[in-house]
């Protein structure tokens, strides 16, 4: 079932539910591609059509930040929970190992996307890392053919909103790919190079909180979260 919140069209499901639909995406013959916006990418995609289009085209559409689902609960139309990124990532790299599987990553500086994926097949042994390239390529159709190449079942594409989102939904048919994945920075975070929230800061729904702790150039950032749920809350209050 879809949730609308300002005009993106979230799945409401809880992190189980998603493992079952992106397991059962990874095993069909044909392309498909998975989002997880946050409330930037709400904001953003107020303001840019085509982003938006890309978002609700996805086959699933994710809710990541803790801020998503505050916007649903304020408009009246709660989701069961959110599903972080790379928690979605690391559940599909195990139904990928599992029956056995080839994995292509694409983004982050140079070297983070090499090293993640030396930590990925320690870690998943049933997961081939079929190639590996990072996110400062200019020509978008020669990086495709790099990946086309690989012959990957899994695609993770970390380079960033839109510019993933777009990418996946231009090229993804073409990678060979049977999911991709749009994953911002978690390649930073397999290959060590960052650390999430600890669990009890996550319970919480203070992930973000965390990071601006870790990150305080972040703040202008973190600033969207509350425009995010003063926009929910106006548009319940023009449906009353």
């Amino acid at each position: 079932m879809k949730k609308e919140i300002l005009g993106v069209m979230f799945d409401d499901l809880t992190r189980e539910e998603a493992v079952q639909a992106g397991a059962k995406l990874l095993e069909e013959d044909k392309f498909h591609y998975v989002v997880t916006p946050n409330p930037e990418f709400i904001l953003a995609a107020g303001k840019d059509e085509e982003f938006r289009r890309v978002l609700n085209s996805a086959d699933l559409v994710l809710a990541d930040g803790i801020g998503v689902v505050y916007s649903a609960k304020i408009k009246g139309t709660p989701l069961k929970g959110r599903v972080p990124g790379i928690e979605f990532a690391a559940d599909m790299l195990s139904c990928l190992s599992q029956r056995g599987g080839r994995l292509y990553l694409l983004g982050a500086k140079p070297g983070v996307a090499e090293e993640a994926g030396r930590r990925i097949a320690e870690q998943y042994p049933g997961v081939t890392l079929c190639g590996a390239q990072d996110g400062y390529f200019q020509d978008e159709e020669a990086a495709l053919l790099k990946v086309a190449a690989a012959r990957p079942d899994l695609l993770f594409v970390c380079l960033g909103a839109p510019k993933q989102e777009k990418w996946m939904a231009r090229w993804g048919k073409h990678t060979g790919a049977r999911l991709a994945i749009g994953l911002g920075g978690a390649l930073d975070v397999f290959a060590g190079r960052a650390e999430r929230a600890p669990e009890s800061w996550r319970k919480l729904g203070l992930e973000w909180a965390y990071r601006l702790k870790k990150e305080p150039q972040r703040a202008g950032r973190m600033a969207k979260l509350p425009l995010v749920l003063v926009k929910a809350a106006g548009e319940r209050l023009k449906k009353r």
